[in-house]
């Protein structure tokens, strides 16, 4: 998965929902909590993930730069580092996973067809009343 799933999550939530994120949140805050929060949650949970991933990989590599001498005690902030990486990483796919399956499930539903015109009725004529016949 990129690095740039809420991008896509989000790309993807306001389609669904025809407006942009921050329209979208506004409106989640003034709702009981539903399948709107639900997606915005789980799409910031992805982004926190997302920023998360980057600061911990920015870290790892000035932890052990070339230039860098690694002890004992750069060690334990190596294996840190590396460690909240992979967690990070690991709810990353998580929460993109299961943002697109729901996003999968769920799909913008067409507005309804406005009914047909009603056929205007011609009032039924008599029926022609048949001559006599003569005898």
């Amino acid at each position: 998965m990129s690095d740039l799933m809420s991008t896509e999550i989000a790309a993807r939530i306001q389609d669904l929902y025809g407006a942009p994120l921050a329209d979208l949140e506004a409106r989640a805050q003034d709702r009981p909590p539903g399948m709107l929060s639900a997606l915005l949650a789980m799409h910031h949970d992805l982004a926190y993930a997302e920023q998360s991933i980057t600061l911990h990989r920015d870290r790892l590599a000035r932890l052990v730069g070339s230039e860098r001498l690694i002890g004992g005690h750069e060690v334990s902030h190596v294996l840190d580092c590396a460690r909240r990486l992979a967690e990070a990483v690991a709810v990353r796919d998580v929460q993109a996973k299961a943002a697109s399956a729901v996003l999968q499930s769920l799909g913008r539903v067409p507005a309804p067809e406005p009914p047909p015109a009603p056929v205007p009725t011609v009032p039924a004529l008599p029926a022609a009343a048949s001559p006599a016949r003569s005898r």
